[in-house]
């Protein structure tokens, strides 16, 4: 599954890359050059990131999944306990 991005982010990322390139590596780089590097690193690296990002928010789903009975449990034939507490007070 290629990593696609939205044409105003995708313009912002080589941007930012163009503007790397300049302030960091004092090296002029074109838009096209910038554009490319974007879609190698998107292509080669890219699933990389997207793969942690899915283990990382299945790990925490599970950690949520796994409270779900702590949150939600609710005593089982709890009628005579609650009746016999309340006539003894």
């Amino acid at each position: 599954m290629p990593i696609e991005l939205d044409k105003e982010v995708r313009a912002t990322a080589v941007r930012s890359i163009e503007r790397y390139f300049q302030d960091e590596l004092d090296e002029k780089i074109g838009n096209i050059r910038a554009s490319a590097l974007l879609s190698f690193f998107l292509e080669e690296v890219g699933p990389s990131v997207y793969n942690k990002a899915v283990a990382d928010v299945q790990e925490r789903l599970l950690a949520r999944v796994t409270e779900v009975d702590i949150e939600c449990h609710e005593e089982e034939f709890d009628f005579w306990r609650k009746r016999t507490s309340k006539s003894r007070k």
